[in-house]
């Protein structure tokens, strides 16, 4: 072991020259005194385990504090040595740093926590505990996990199933979220070997066996940018980007392409030293090939959550192959690796602050806030999904802030996403300019117009709907707070809520002039009407008309106590409805050639449009051809033409006919 060691010191001497290493070689001294005699199931010291994750921290540059607690990170759980003894050898910092770690691996199968599911959760939940008090503590149970990871052929075949599931649904979204692709790749990869190793094995065979003629291809694409870009006089590197298992697996899924569509496609990235320079090699990439409509994102504009910036645009070659192409900075290119270490070395080495990490470690302790509040562990599993996931739509206040949520993120995501009086007091939305249900769900590059009411409050059925731990955290404290929802227990110490700032004044408040332009009655706008005192009907509500003696319409609350317990001439009722909540039932018949991905060219129409589908079925038709049936949610009898507008822009599509939905029957098809 002290060959490992003499190597970590190596690293560290060339990531931190200069400094004193007397505190790591005090930690490895106590660690390897302390697991004396403990070995692991790969018949291995335990001390190789300690040094492999202090090795793996210290390849992101951490501090010595941070590599001094991973040496550690075991001892409290794992051996004798007590928190006081730790303390006094090390001091207050690094207690608090392994203590985080061993709290996080302490938990054990107990009856309260039966599942599986359970278990996800509760560690989830210590994890964002320990992580609120120093970032540092996940970045060392991450660097413990994917160590494990590398060696998880020796544990039994149902722990490795076990152990490679949680790493999948808890530690990748983790390690993307911190921006640490390099740990994240690794470790899909890893759990992807795992939970499904026919497929991996496949996989890897297939790729190997055309390494060589892809990289002789690719090494040409890079020495052919690297020449055009000199004679543009931009100071560039070319590097190949590489391809992980995993990834190429879920392209092929989510996308349905085969091995040879996802694996045809190039990938290069082009490192600058300023951002100028990112978009003028743009200019020469873009002089060189022909941009693929739809396959260009600038983060550097617009960065993701996690910090990562770069440019991303796919051209099409001479030879009719795509090549994806990423442009940033080395800056971003050391951050696109790194992720929040990048940022916590700035700080450690310049004693200032940085604003990119400080948002981050506080998206990172609000997130226990979120999700602590889940009802059930899967709920807590798919928030975290959601807030976690790779992908992410960019919406926009009225005044241009940017609000970045998770992809099927509504309006409601959004209001509590800009404060939670805004998403308490939401009444209704525009989007780009149309009013639109709550449930919509926004899409990248939506303005987003906010309309509020101070009488309106959190309905329960909003829990319904939301995606993101914020808002649904939210909404439930408000509803306990309205004596709507039960108490609920929390599986850890409760804690209060930090009160947040004003709202910025990005949402416009709705009158009782503009809640008459929402409603509809007897679906028309524009209805003389007038809301009861009783039950003050707002957006959201499920209202009903009453025609009066005097002029107009009074609206009620479906649920309203004195409408219900009051006599009612029935003959005097009438539909109402919010503008936007209206939703029309609508068949559609779609008649299509037979032609590969015919099916997956539909839906991908329908996708931009926002529709909800209800029921659908894809059965052979007349003379050779298919027909796909389908109904689906309108807000209104515009969407129907601009859906029928859409399919008719599909290859192969010959028909497109609305139909009767009593017309059309399903099976259980979809």
């Amino acid at each position: 072991m002290r060959t490992e060691f003499a190597k970590l010191l190596k690293v560290l001497r060339k990531a931190l020259p200069g400094e004193d290493l007397e505190l790591v070689r005090k930690a490895y001294r106590v660690a390897n005194e302390a697991h004396a005699g403990q070995v692991r199931l790969s018949g291995d010291p335990h001390i190789s385990h300690s040094l492999a994750v202090a090795k793996i921290l210290s390849q992101l540059g951490l501090d010595l504090t941070t590599i001094a607690a991973g040496l550690l990170h075991d001892v409290l759980e794992d051996t004798r040595f007590s928190r006081e003894q730790l303390r006094q050898d090390f001091g207050d910092e690094i207690v608090v740093l392994v203590d985080g770690v061993t709290k996080i691996g302490s938990m054990r199968p107990a009856s309260a926590v039966p599942t599986q599911e359970a278990r996800q959760a509760v560690n989830l939940r210590k994890m964002l505990v320990a992580t609120a008090r120093d970032v540092r503590v996940i970045l060392i149970k991450l660097a413990d996990r994917l160590h494990n990871m590398r060696t998880i052929e020796f544990l039994a075949a149902e722990k490795v199933q076990r152990i490679a599931r949680e790493t999948l649904d808890i530690y990748v979204p983790l390690a993307h979220r911190l921006g640490i692709a390099s740990w994240k790749w690794e470790l899909e990869d890893h759990a992807f070997h795992y939970l499904n190793p026919h497929d991996y094995k496949e996989m890897a065979a297939r790729v190997a066996m055309k390494r060589r003629e892809r990289e002789a291809c690719l090494n040409e694409t890079m020495a052919f940018l690297e020449r055009r870009l000199a004679e543009a006089e931009v100071e560039a590197r070319v590097i190949g980007r590489p391809k992980h298992l995993y990834s190429i697996y879920q392209k092929m899924v989510q996308q349905g392409k085969d091995f040879d569509q996802v694996m045809d496609v190039a990938a290069v990235r082009i490192i600058t030293q300023t951002v100028a320079s990112c978009y003028n090699a743009l200019g020469v990439v873009h002089s060189l090939w022909t941009p693929v409509p739809g396959r260009f994102k600038d983060y550097i504009a617009t960065p993701k959550v996690n910090m990562y910036q770069s440019i991303h645009t796919t051209v099409m070659r001479e030879t009719g192959t795509p090549l994806e192409i990423q442009i940033r900075t080395e800056e971003m290119d050391r951050t696109a690796r790194e992720g929040i270490a990048a940022h916590w070395k700035y700080k450690e080495g310049n004693g200032r602050g940085d604003p990119k990490l400080d948002n981050q470690l506080k998206w990172l302790r609000q997130m226990y806030e979120w999700l602590k509040d889940a009802h059930a562990p899967d709920e807590l599993l798919d928030s975290v999904r959601r807030e976690f996931g790779a992908t992410d739509i960019y919406a926009f206040t009225p005044k241009g802030e940017l609000k970045e949520l998770p992809v099927g993120a509504t309006p409601l995501d959004f209001a509590y996403a800009v404060h939670s009086d805004v998403g308490h007091h939401c009444i209704g939305v525009r989007v780009n300019g149309r009013l639109v249900p709550l449930r919509y769900n926004l899409q990248t590059g939506d303005v987003v117009e906010i309309l509020t009411s101070k009488s309106q409050t959190p309905h329960v059925d909003w829990l319904d709907f939301v995606v993101t731990g914020r808002a649904r955290t939210r909404i439930r404290q408000r509803l306990r707070e309205m004596g709507e929802l039960d108490p609920l227990e929390s599986l850890l110490k409760r804690e209060p809520l930090q009160r947040q700032p004003a709202p910025k004044p990005v949402v416009r408040q709705v009158d009782d002039a503009t809640r008459e332009k929402l409603i509809r009655v007897a679906g028309m706008k524009s209805v003389l009407a007038q809301f009861a005192k009783c039950c003050n009907p707002m957006p959201g509500h499920a209202v009903i008309g009453y025609a009066t003696k005097t002029p107009g319409i009074t609206i009620h609350r479906v649920d309203c106590k004195n409408f219900a317990n009051t006599k009612r001439d029935t003959s005097r009722m009438v539909q109402a409805s919010w503008d936007g909540d209206t939703r029309l039932e609508i068949g559609m018949r779609v008649t299509i050639g037979q032609r590969p991905n015919g099916l997956a060219d539909v839906t991908n129409a329908l996708r931009p449009l926002n529709i909800s589908i209800m029921r659908a079925q894809f059965h052979p038709g007349e003379r050779g051809r298919n027909v796909f049936d389908f109904t689906f949610e309108a807000p209104d009898p515009g969407s129907v033409e601009l859906v029928v507008r859409r399919l008719k822009t599909v290859p192969g599509v010959t028909s497109v006919n609305r139909m009767p939905v009593h017309q059309l029957h399903f099976d259980n098809s979809v």
